[in-house]
C-alpha cells in the first residue's frame, strides 16, 4: 500500500512540478457590456503569469534572427498596437512586409487572423511573423536555444510550466495569452453606450449617418448597435479595385488561402476602434487619412466581380456623402479612440521601468 501511495505522490509531483503548470492565477478579465461572450481556449487558458511572460517576449528583439526586431517594433501601443504612418513594416535586413500591419486589440474574439485569415488560432498566428523571412526571420531551434540560456525566461517559464526545457508550444501559448489581454473597451463611444457621457451634435450626426442604410450605410460591416467589436469579423471585397474577373485581383486576399475564386479580393473587415490612430488604411495602406477613406466610400467604389452585395451603392461609385457629412462621420470615428487602452501600463514595455 505504501509503495502504491508513493507512486501516486510522485506522479502528482510530476504533474505539479514538471509536467504541468504551477503558481498560476487565472487572468481577471472584466465582464464587458455590449461585447459578445469571450471565447476561451480550453488548451491555453490565460493566466496572469503566462500573459506576463508573453508581454516580455512581445517587447524582446530576441525573437528575431539578428535581435533587432520585436513584435512591438511593428505594433506600437500608442498607436493601438499598429505600425501607424507606415504602409508596410520593415523587418530584419530591411525586409518589407506585403501588407499593412493590423492593430492588435480584442483578438480573443477573432475566429481567424491576418487580412486573409490564414491563421485559425492566436497560437498559430504568433508563429508567422517569427519565422517570416521579411519580418523576424527566426529559426525556432535558434530561438529556443537563446531562451533556454536566458535566466530570466528559464525562471519565468518554470513558474508557469514547471521544470523542463522551454519549447515552441510554451512560447506560442504565452504570447497568445498576452495578446488576449489586449482589450480596448474604454473609448468615449463606450462611455456613451454606458450612459456616462453624451455625443456632441456633430458626433451624433456621424453615428446616425453610419447606421443609416440610405446614407453612410456602414452598419453591415461595422455594427455599432450594441456590438462592442465594431466589426463582423467576416471577409469582404469593398470595391477597392477594378476586377472584371477573379484573376484581375493583384492580391487575392482570402482567395489565396481558400483557393475559391469567389473569395479573391476579400479581406478581413477590421474594427473601427482606435481608427483615428492607425493610419494608413486598407490592407495595403493606400489611404493616408480618414478623409481619403471617406472620399473613397463616397465616390471611389468599384463594382468588381466579387464586390460585397452589401455595398448597396457601388453602382454609383459610393454613398455620395456631402463634405459636412464626411466631417460628421469622422467626428464620430474619433469617439472610438481608447486613450486608456493606449496608455495602460499593463500592456507597456516591461523592460522600461
Amino acid at each position: 500500500m505504501k509503495k502504491i501511495q508513493l507512486i501516486i505522490f510522485l506522479s502528482a509531483a510530476c504533474v505539479v512540478f514538471m509536467c504541468g503548470r504551477i503558481s498560476t492565477t487565472p487572468y481577471p478579465f472584466r465582464e464587458l457590456i455590449f461585447f459578445p461572450k469571450m471565447p476561451v481556449s480550453p488548451g491555453n487558458p490565460v493566466t496572469v503569469e503566462g500573459a506576463g511572460i508573453g508581454r516580455y517576449l512581445f517587447y524582446d528583439p530576441v525573437l528575431s534572427s539578428d535581435s533587432t526586431v520585436s513584435c512591438a517594433g511593428c505594433h506600437n501601443q500608442e498607436r493601438a498596437f499598429s505600425d501607424s504612418q507606415h504602409e508596410f513594416s520593415t523587418g530584419v535586413n530591411k525586409g518589407i512586409t506585403s501588407r499593412n500591419a493590423m492593430p492588435l486589440f480584442n483578438l480573443a474574439w477573432h475566429p481567424s487572423f491576418f487580412y486573409d485569415g490564414r491563421a485559425g488560432t492566436l497560437e498559430d498566428q504568433v508563429s508567422h511573423p517569427i519565422t517570416a523571412k521579411n519580418e523576424m526571420n527566426m529559426d525556432w531551434s535558434l530561438l529556443l536555444t537563446r531562451l533556454n540560456a536566458n535566466k530570466l525566461y528559464v525562471t519565468k517559464f518554470r513558474e508557469v510550466y514547471g521544470s523542463g526545457k522551454i519549447d515552441s508550444t510554451m512560447v506560442k501559448n504565452v504570447l497568445a495569452q498576452f495578446l488576449r489581454t489586449l482589450i480596448s473597451h474604454e473609448s468615449k463611444f463606450d462611455q456613451v453606450q454606458a450612459a456616462k457621457r453624451k455625443f456632441s451634435t456633430q458626433e451624433f450626426n456621424g453615428f446616425r449617418l453610419m447606421n443609416n442604410q440610405t446614407r453612410g450605410d456602414c452598419l453591415h460591416c461595422h455594427p455599432t448597435d450594441g456590438n462592442g467589436l465594431i466589426t463582423t469579423l467576416k471577409f469582404s471585397d469593398n470595391g477597392l479595385d477594378e476586377a472584371y474577373s477573379p484573376e484581375d485581383y493583384k492580391d487575392k486576399g482570402r482567395g489565396g488561402v481558400t483557393g475559391n475564386v469567389k473569395d479573391n479580393g476579400k479581406f478581413m473587415i477590421p474594427s473601427l476602434r482606435n481608427i483615428a490612430l492607425t493610419a494608413p488604411y486598407m490592407h495595403d495602406g493606400r489611404f493616408k487619412t480618414l478623409e481619403e477613406v471617406l472620399d473613397f466610400y463616397s465616390s471611389g467604389v468599384h463594382t468588381s466581380v466579387n464586390v460585397d452585395s452589401k455595398m448597396s451603392f457601388a453602382y454609383q461609385k459610393g454613398v455620395k456623402l456631402t463634405e459636412t457629412e464626411k466631417k460628421e462621420v469622422i467626428a464620430f470615428l474619433k469617439t472610438l479612440t481608447d486613450s486608456v487602452f493606449i496608455s495602460n501600463k499593463e500592456f507597456s514595455n516591461p523592460f522600461i521601468k
